[in-house]
């Protein structure tokens, strides 16, 4: 398979689908909806994690890393999966977590050498989710360094039995037919190694952070190069030609020593621009710029696309997304237009996230094919949006999916901005091929050529819509 024009599927496995009735989506749920991925056409599926975990963090805290969590399913119920979505067509990723585990992961106890630790809190770092980095273990004990929750303490990748732990996590999976990974958090692995204090913040930060954490500039607590090369070489060289896309949450300017190791990584500044065309354009350019990207308008961390910019413009951002160089991460849900959720009540995700995690809608039904027991997070409105209904009606959102999809492979060479000014247009050209979408409040003329793809039928582009062309020019 060609990862660069991949479409890549994110699936959340406690969300997916339930097939033994407990609430809780499965590997055998999974596995039973893979023909509902293959037909949409998509390449790839990544399962963000499925490993054993007290869930103090939707499953990114982790006791074995070569495991299943048995709420899922087994080991061998994975191993199906896995050849199933093979048979289907389709590559199959896991999420990879190198920079730390559970607090309960025996390691913590057995080999308390492989993560970090100090007699007294060495720094100000703050950790993701707020507060100190730095956490004592018990009354009287030493103190470990945490980069998210307190129950995930960072591993140290300056031990070697660390990097060999973790060569050898990776080789099992490739052995058992994984095809790559999702690199869970890559910055946070490069640490200096004097654990000097962050300086104060000189600017905003480029992406959402909590307000303790942006008043500092994390320049030693992450993203810190000299430390960073080994550790993702050490990774490249276990994996061998596998597929490795990096959550690296720096801007694109910053990923040049990350892509000497990954396939490609994640381009934050797209989720995270205003839906304005001089603002994505600008984001297009820079990620043409540094090279080795990898697109997503939507995950399990930072919400649903539609809720973010508007329902009325969800197929446009469909055709944003399907038309750009690289692969492609589809977040489950967004091809039927899933919006966020209320979470659960009480929340099971300590930051708000259980908006963005809330059942798949499969059919119109209550639970909308989720499940025949209760689900672990409410339905949202499976009546007005499900798969079913959608991939019977050729007019629908689903259907313009897969018709993007389709048209993937039709795009070819570079991707080069030719507008992107204040009356809202957005174009760029792939090969032969123009890309025009309407981020403004006007109405903008259809370019000439033969139309491939609308949005929306009409005269013009009215605000959210969108058409690709064909131009001999």
């Amino acid at each position: 398979m060609q990862w660069q024009d991949a479409v890549v599927y994110q699936i959340y496995p406690r969300s997916f689908q339930d097939s033994d009735g407990d609430g809780v989506g499965d590997l055998r749920g999974i596995a039973s909806r893979l023909g509902e991925l293959a037909a949409l056409g998509v390449d790839a599926v990544w399962l963000s994690p499925m490993y054993p975990s007290p869930l103090a963090d939707g499953g990114y805290d982790i006791t074995d890393f070569t495991g299943v969590d048995p709420r899922l399913g087994t080991l061998d119920q994975l191993t199906e999966l896995i050849a199933e979505a093979h048979r289907q067509g389709m590559q199959l990723l896991l999420d990879l977590v190198p920079n730390h585990t559970s607090i309960e992961h025996p390691w913590f106890r057995e080999h308390p050498d492989r993560y970090v630790w100090a007699d007294e809190p060495q720094n100000n770092w703050r950790a993701a989710f707020g507060g100190t980095a730095w956490t004592q273990d018990g009354p009287g004990g030493r103190w470990y360094l945490h980069s998210f929750y307190p129950e995930q303490p960072d591993l140290d990748w300056r031990n070697p039995a660390v990097v060999a732990a973790m060569q050898d996590v990776v080789r099992t999976w490739l052995g058992r037919g994984v095809d790559g990974f999702r690199l869970d958090a890559l910055d946070c692995l490069g640490k200096h190694p004097d654990l000097l204090d962050d300086p104060p913040a000189s600017a905003p930060p480029p992406f959402p952070e909590p307000p303790e954490a942006a008043a500092l500039e994390r320049v030693h607590s992450r993203n810190w190069i000299p430390a960073l090369r080994p550790a993702l070489a050490a990774l490249r060289e276990a994996a061998g030609d596998a597929f490795l896309v990096g959550e690296v949450y720096r801007p694109t300017d910053q990923l040049g020593p990350y892509l000497e190791s990954l396939t490609c990584a994640f381009v934050f500044e797209l989720l995270f621009s205003e839906w304005r065309a001089d603002a994505i354009g600008s984001v297009l350019e820079r990620a043409a710029r540094a090279g080795g990207p990898a697109w997503m308008l939507s995950n399990h961390d930072f919400g649903r696309v539609g809720t973010r910019i508007g329902e009325q413009n969800l197929r446009a951002a469909a055709m944003l997304l399907h038309t750009l160089p690289g692969p492609v991460f589809l977040y489950q849900g967004d091809e039927i237009g899933l919006l966020e959720g209320p979470g659960g009540d009480p929340p099971h995700d300590r930051f708000d996230r259980d908006r963005a995690r809330h059942p798949m809608q499969w059919d119109a039904g209550p639970q909308g094919g989720f499940t025949t027991g209760t689900p672990w997070l409410p339905s949202v409105d499976p009546a007005a949006r499900n798969v079913a209904d959608q991939r019977a009606d050729p007019g629908s959102l689903w259907s313009f999916h897969r018709d993007l999809i389709a048209l993937r492979h039709e795009l070819c060479g570079d991707l080069r901005v030719v507008a992107a000014g204040p009356d809202g247009r957005l174009a760029y050209r792939r090969g032969d091929l123009l890309v025009t979408l309407n981020l403004g409040a006007g109405t903008l003329a259809l370019p000439d050529g033969e139309v491939l793809v609308r949005t929306h039928a009409g005269a013009g582009l009215g605000p959210g819509t969108g058409a690709i062309v064909r131009r001999a020019d």
